[in-house]
């Protein structure tokens, strides 16, 4: 069935192709890494970066001594650094000529400063989503990665998942026929106090730059990207969004309602639905380990995935790809994307009336 609003498929990475090699063995030369900030996310990332057969754990950084050197013994990494003498911990370790390749999951905030800096510093980088807070700063920092010809990828997880690719293959088939509408949700009660990332507006808090690039996601990948975007929400005291709703509409007349919170659970799936049946995710929806196709006129089907690692060492396995043949770019997480999303938060943003510290420079 040929689709009456055609969208190209995003491009599956090798080692999310069916058949694909363990991607945790080696593709080239061995890349040595920088880990910048030592959180819950650092730690499930770098868990699967030293499982990376062409990888070597160089150097971490946090704005502690203590931070720091606990996160080093953990895992192994060869040197540490910290805050000290004016001068920031992720400094040092890009001043490291024994670095190639920098992975950054400080707060959204913290985003631009700390990549630009990896950047300036002459190393490769793999950043944390939400990308930037704003498509200036994520324009700034792409337009300094071409000039300097460094890797540089948004860390969206999903995108290189086989799970995620197959959805794709699947939609794409034309097997669910014109695909007219897209929902996705993913919310949870978060109980973390004020101070927290999550809702600090100095730290980029908020469940629209934490959350909702996970629902977008399957709409960018089922229809691309809208024509419009009406967007809802609330903000709290402190101007932070603590619940949003998006619709995505398109020139062909479909549609995506999207939702992300953190005041309410919610059962965090994608549905994409087209003439011809319809896909759903197991949950949660940015790391689903099953899909169940229905079409409409025909038997339901799961298809079910095992994961590597902690999910997180395809998009790894991606970035070492690129860097060692030479690329700037992945073909799965371009620029483009990466810029037009954070254009197309902007504009959330803006009916929302959510701003940041970072938008002043504006």
């Amino acid at each position: 069935m040929t689709s009456l609003h055609p969208v190209q498929q995003i491009p599956r990475p090798p080692c999310a192709a069916p058949g694909a090699a363990d991607p945790f063995a080696a593709t080239g030369d061995p890349l040595r890494w920088g880990v910048v900030a030592t959180g819950r996310i650092a730690g499930n990332v770098t868990h699967d970066i030293a499982g990376l057969e062409d990888s070597v754990l160089q150097a971490v950084s946090s704005r502690t001594e203590a931070s720091a050197q606990a996160f080093a013994e953990e895992f192994g990494f060869a040197t540490n650094y910290h805050d000290a003498d004016g001068v920031t911990g992720y400094q040092q370790l890009f001043n490291n000529p024994d670095v190639d390749v920098v992975y950054i999951a400080t707060p959204h905030a913290q985003h631009y400063a700390v990549a630009r800096a990896a950047l300036e510093s002459g190393k490769h980088v793999l950043c944390e989503k939400a990308f930037t807070v704003n498509a200036r700063e994520a324009a700034e920092l792409i337009d300094l990665a071409r000039a300097n010809n460094l890797f540089l990828m948004e860390a969206l997880w999903s995108r290189f998942l086989p799970s995620v690719n197959r959805a794709w293959e699947i939609i794409h088939s034309g097997e669910l026929g014109d695909i007219q509408w897209v929902q996705a949700d993913l919310g949870f009660p978060s109980d973390h106090g004020r101070d927290h990332r999550l809702w600090d507006p100095a730290a980029g808090g908020g469940a629209l730059l934490d959350l909702t690039v996970y629902p977008l996601t399957w709409a960018l990948g089922a229809l691309g990207f809208p024509s419009a975007v009406t967007a809802t929400g609330v903000l709290n005291d402190d101007g932070i969004d603590t619940q949003n709703g998006l619709t995505l509409t398109y020139r062909s007349g479909a549609q995506a309602q999207l939702t992300s919170s953190l005041v309410a659970s919610g059962p965090g799936q994608a549905t994409v639905s087209g003439s011809a049946g319809w896909l759903r995710t197991g949950s949660v929806l940015h790391n689903p380990r099953e899909l169940t196709i229905q079409p409409h006129q025909g038997e339901q089907r799961v298809e079910t995935f095992e994961q590597a690692g902690r999910g997180y060492v395809y998009e790894l396995r991606e970035t070492t790809r690129c860097i060692q043949q030479g690329l700037t770019e992945s073909p799965t997480m371009p620029w483009a994307d990466t810029l037009n999303t954070m254009r197309l938060l902007d504009g959330v943003r803006d009916q929302l009336g959510l701003r940041y510290a970072n938008d002043d420079g504006e």
